[in-house]
């Protein structure tokens, strides 16, 4: 049986130990993970809470993390002004290029649900204004990603997240919550994911 040209040369080039084609070469390793810059965000009237990491290909550190604290005497107006102009500052100061932000959910009580919609509003607002992109992760996810466990409390959320960023202390629970959904998106984009982050 007769063989062409091109198949010729295909054997000789395999018997001199060398590659047939371009399709033979070894698969190129993957690149590692781009180092990035997150900031969570745990909106709230009377406590925001806020948390910037740094991820790469070995380990996540914490390079900034805190509460927005309002007095209960103040007016929700002078809140929302104190998140956004607190969020404006950490964007300043740690340039992330990626936010996160605690996903939507069902409220029993309306009044509260309207209250912590306007804290989101303010922080996004803010993060919006800025042309960093924003994803939101549901609360469920992000204890399932941080504990392995979606109803988690959220002291077992705070000691889990202190651990993984080698905290000295443990985190306040606002900011905790925030470090933990940027440790959650991070973790999400260091693999294939049915379920990519919801961007907003």
């Amino acid at each position: 049986m007769g063989i062409s040209v091109q198949q010729f040369e295909q054997m000789k080039a395999r018997l001199g130990g060398k590659p047939a084609s371009a399709a033979s070469d070894p698969i190129p390793h993957r690149s590692p993970l781009v180092t990035r810059t997150i900031l969570g965000i745990d909106p709230s009237l009377r406590g925001t809470g806020y948390g910037v990491i740094r991820c790469g290909k070995s380990q996540s550190i914490a390079l900034d993390h805190g509460t927005i604290a309002c007095p209960r005497e103040w007016e929700r107006s002078r809140c929302l002004a104190k998140i956004s102009q607190t969020i404006r500052a950490v964007l300043r100061q740690h340039r992330p290029e990626i936010c996160v932000v605690e996903g939507l959910f069902f409220a029993q009580n309306l009044k509260t649900a309207i209250v912590m919609g306007e804290a989101r509003g303010a922080a996004l607002a803010a993060v919006g204004e800025s042309g960093v992109e924003i994803f939101e992760i549901a609360t469920r996810k992000v204890k399932q990603a941080i504990v392995g466990y979606g109803a988690a409390q959220k002291t077992a959320v705070a000691k889990m997240v202190q651990r993984m960023l080698n905290l000295a202390d443990l985190p306040a629970p606002d900011a905790a919550d925030a470090l933990a959904l940027a440790l959650a998106h991070a973790q999400g984009q260091s693999r294939f994911s049915l379920n990519p982050p919801k961007r907003i």
